[in-house]
Parts: structure tokens; C-alpha cells; sequence
């Protein structure tokens, strides 16, 4: 998989296209992603005795990693990510601008 934890993706399909994020957590084994901000459930909590108030909380669901494109550093433009060798090290890159990832 080609998005890491801590890149920063846009949303290309789905309800919640043009959003943008930082990546959260990665499944390798499903090949969904959790993106901050993005695809967030609600969870109505009913008063308890401890918790006089009800609430709802807000978390956030995994998308599938193909809706997703990850964003340049430089450009903020979105695209995909490409390898290519650079002496005796593989490097991330960005395959629209050719910056470097992290």
C-alpha cells in the first residue's frame, strides 16, 4: 500500500469528496484507511449516573484506500505515489511534481 500513516490525502470519490486529511491508521489486511475529518460516525450515549448528561460522540469510520490521493508537500496538488531507487535507497515520491515524500 502506498499511503502511510501521517500523509495528507483528498478525498477523489464518495460522499465525502474534495475533504482533506491526514492519514490516522492504516489496515494493510483490509486496505482501508482512517482519515482525520473524514467519514465520521455518531454515537448517541444515553444519561447514565455517572454521566447526568446524554452525548454524542463522534469517531471516525475507515475508508477504502482507492478513494483517496495523496497530496504534495510543495505543490498541494493531489496525485499518486511512485518508487524509484536513489543510490542504495528507495524513495517515496509524488508522480505529478516529483517531490520527494516523507
Amino acid at each position: 500500500m502506498r499511503v502511510r500513516k501521517g500523509d495528507s490525502v483528498r478525498v477523489i470519490s464518495g460522499p465525502d469528496k474534495g475533504k482533506e486529511g491526514e492519514v490516522v491508521s492504516v489496515d494493510l489486511a483490509r486496505h482501508r484507511i482512517t482519515v482525520e475529518g473524514v467519514n465520521v460516525g455518531h454515537k448517541h450515549q444515553r444519561p447514565t449516573q455517572q454521566n447526568q448528561e446524554g452525548q454524542i460522540i463522534d469517531y471516525l469510520l475507515p475508508i477504502d484506500v482507492s478513494n483517496v490521493a495523496v497530496m504534495c508537500p510543495r505543490t498541494g496538488r493531489p496525485g499518486r505515489v511512485g518508487y524509484r531507487f536513489e543510490g542504495n535507497r528507495k524513495v517515496r515520491y509524488h508522480r505529478v511534481s516529483g517531490e520527494e515524500l516523507p
